[in-house]
């Protein structure tokens, strides 16, 4: 066994060959647009509250340091951008509490029509 040797080097496959997850091909016509957030957005990285309150933070924090930069117009942007995310979060938030109020309300429903059963018998 020779360790000395050096692997060959094997290129990467071209962009354009490349195939989503869903199977469409990427097509680079001008009339397609694609901002980069597809990935972002796809894996449900943004249903996760933690996620979403840790990218709220993030947004403050870079508010924060564009307002000490003395950049109003980025200050704004973070701003609308932290606002964005934190509607998100209280959306989340919601739901979640409407799933685990539904969820009582479904157990103890199973509760009484068992114990009602129970009593016919």
């Amino acid at each position: 066994m020779n360790n000395n040797r050096r692997r060959t080097f094997r290129s990467r496959p071209q962009k354009n060959n490349f195939r989503r997850r869903n199977g469409a091909h990427i097509n680079n016509s001008g009339g397609n647009f694609s901002n980069g957030n597809l990935n972002f957005n796809r894996n449900g990285s943004m249903t996760n509250p933690h996620n979403v309150e840790k990218t709220v933070q993030k947004f403050q924090q870079l508010a924060k340091d564009a307002q000490s930069n003395g950049d109003p117009v980025m200050v704004e942007n973070y701003l609308q951008h932290a606002d964005h995310y934190s509607r998100r979060l209280a959306e989340l938030n919601k739901k979640s509490n409407d799933n685990i109020k539904n969820e009582k309300e479904d157990s103890s429903n199973n509760l009484l029509n068992k114990e009602s059963s129970q009593a016919s018998n």
